[in-house]
């Protein structure tokens, strides 16, 4: 499966489900208005059968006779009960009177008494409005006279400046009607085209969706998976350690991957998408020819990787025996218990939770556990939010409900190496509110303490390199959690080399750490922390976004660039821009380290 496809169809998805929620909710309300008064019908007068043409009036030739216009069409017609005729050419109409010949214009008493004529409504009329186009009358080119009534459905009634005939009747309901109409069909400007851009454009995205979500569908079933496993052949799926020597085969169906093999044995890679793809946590390296890879493989896996026969274990297919390194197989098959010891809020939207594990755990910084978060429904009044925070959270929208219908497992980092805090894991949790806040958070920001958890892991290969090279660490958000713990590993070895610390928020309300991160500065020559504040300004020539700030404040006047080493945690945003500004620089790809989440 492509994941740029994927994330395009979820994208014009998106997009068109706007547009199908408009098409539905227009249509449903059109349907419940009242015909008559969409019509105008409700208050207007049946104009009677014309009376006969009168003797004694002049005849059609005599009228054109006296004409000093060219003439192309000539009818005869009734006027407030006058007998007319109407005169047309090429550039204009206009009305004389039968009677004598002379013109007859269509002021604003003739107006008022036309439409006056036309409405059988309680209303008085207002004064009559020239207007020379009007949405309102928008089948007509010609200018109109509108007349307003003072009913309560805002009646308005237009008669033509020319011909005096009764054009339209108008009011709120029409007006509501349009209003929908005109986003029922994607006609901004004159609601009459059905064959406008927008909606031919909407409509070839429909197709387009409709479509790529069948090559989807097709390209993540597996022929497999139609045929019983009893019918398939089998594999083996050796699971080895770094040097090679087997730790323990796993049987699997021909046409299984080697992620369901492994989970059906009790071993679950880690994974925030169950397999599907996406968040790209299943790496497991093949010892030996390893396959092509998959698209999903080049897109969430780095090229360096690849070549040493990285692949995502959700992808990779068991059509032969497969040797395979996992990295700690007892770790995979573990699952560990823990106590929750604190929840501390040190932002408004990220918390603070320590856990401490029933047994001795090991891990070093800028690794990650997998936390299991059970099906579960717990209303918003569980999140305890404090006082100085509530404004926030108030501004953030109401929260009802916290669920999830499954049982999922999520990835949080290591904020503090364990060993400098009595062994406990700390894990900062980055809360979305909104109509549907995340799973996994909502479950955190849940927990009190002494409530229990369950987790796997270790996993990840974020860490500090060996060496005292210079270091940069770039952050944003949760971001903080992994970089925090590599700085208080560095100072806590009393690291020489430079560090410097530049991390990314929106205000310093949204900044954690900020006094724990200067008295660092203050203490240790060797650290150098920038926070960078997006949305409230600075000095001038402050850039608004972190990575322009390391670029402007160290690496335009850094002598060698190349010496240094760049530690990257954060917003998906963030990070892919920071990754672009390294790239261009010539930064080579062996001096960066990054923790994306995995979304």
């Amino acid at each position: 499966m492509s994941p740029w496809m994927r994330r395009l169809h979820k994208w014009v998805g998106l997009i068109l489900a706007i547009q199908f929620v408009l098409w539905m909710s227009s249509g449903v309300v059109m349907s419940l208005l009242d015909a008559n008064k969409v019509n105008g019908r409700e208050f207007r007068v049946k104009p009677p059968l014309p009376p006969e043409w009168p003797r004694g009036v002049l005849t059609a030739d005599a009228v054109l006779a006296a004409s000093s216009d060219n003439v192309m069409a000539i009818a005869s017609g009734w006027l407030l009960g006058r007998p007319v005729y109407r005169l047309q050419n090429d550039k204009r109409s206009w009305l004389v009177n039968a009677m004598d010949g002379g013109p007859v214009a269509i002021n604003a008493g003739v107006a008022a008494q036309i439409a006056h004529a036309s409405y059988s409504g309680p209303g008085n009329a207002g004064t009559p409005r020239l207007l020379s186009f009007t949405l309102e009358t928008r089948a007509h080119k010609e200018g109109v006279w509108r007349v307003d009534f003072d009913d309560a459905d805002e009646t308005s009634v237009y008669v033509s400046s020319v011909s005096g005939a009764v054009l339209e009747h108008r009011n709120s309901t029409w007006r509501l009607f349009d209003l929908f109409w005109m986003l029922h069909i994607m006609d901004y400007s004159e609601r009459t085209n059905f064959n406008n851009p927008l909606l031919v454009s909407s409509a070839i995205g429909g197709l387009w969706m409709a479509l790529t979500g069948v090559w989807l569908l097709l390209a993540s079933v597996r022929l497999a998976e139609f045929v019983p496993r009893r019918w398939r052949g089998g594999g083996i799926v050796n699971l080895v350690d770094k040097q090679g020597a087997k730790q323990r085969s796993i049987d699997a169906a021909q046409g299984d991957t080697v992620f369901l093999a492994l989970a059906r044995s009790g071993l679950q890679l880690p994974s925030n998408c169950g397999g599907g793809q996406s968040c790209g946590l299943c790496e497991v390296r093949c010892v030996g020819k390893a396959p092509e890879p998959t698209s999903a493989d080049r897109a969430l896996l780095s090229s360096q990787k690849l070549d040493a026969g990285f692949r995502l274990a959700c992808g990779l297919s068991v059509k032969r025996n497969l040797d395979i390194d996992v990295g700690d197989t007892l770790t995979l098959a573990s699952e560990r218990a823990g106590v929750v010891t604190g929840v501390k809020p040190i932002t408004p939207f990220l918390r603070e939770i320590t856990i401490r594990p029933d047994a001795p755990f090991e891990c070093r910084s800028g690794a990650y556990v997998q936390v299991h978060v059970p099906a579960y429904v717990r209303e918003a009044s569980h999140v305890d939010v404090p006082p100085d925070h509530r404004a926030d959270w108030n501004a953030a929208g109401p929260l009802t409900e916290l669920s999830s219908s499954a049982a999922l497992r999520r990835s949080y980092s290591i904020a503090v190496p364990v060993e400098r805090v009595d062994g406990q894991l700390t894990f900062l949790v980055r809360f979305m509110p909104g109509a549907r806040p995340g799973r996994g958070s909502g479950y955190m920001y849940t927990l009190k303490v002494g409530d229990a958890v369950r987790f796997s892991g270790p996993f990840g290969d974020f860490a500090l390199k060996p060496g005292g090279r210079e270091k940069v660490f770039i952050g944003g958000g949760a971001g903080m959690a992994p970089l925090r713990a590599m700085i208080h590993e560095l100072l806590a070895n009393n690291a020489s080399e430079p560090l410097h610390f530049w991390y990314g928020a929106r205000t310093l309300r949204d900044a954690p750490y900020v006094d724990e991160m200067r008295g660092f500065a203050a203490l240790h020559p060797n650290f150098h922390w920038h926070l960078v504040l997006s949305e409230e300004g600075g000095p001038v020539g402050v850039p608004r976004f972190v990575h322009e700030a390391v670029l402007d404040g160290l690496l335009r006047k850094h002598p060698d660039i190349s010496s240094l080493e760049f530690y990257v945690c954060g917003p998906p945003a963030m990070l892919e821009a920071t990754r672009a500004m390294l790239r261009s620089l010539a930064v080579d790809d062996t001096n960066i380290a990054y923790d994306d989440f995995k979304i």
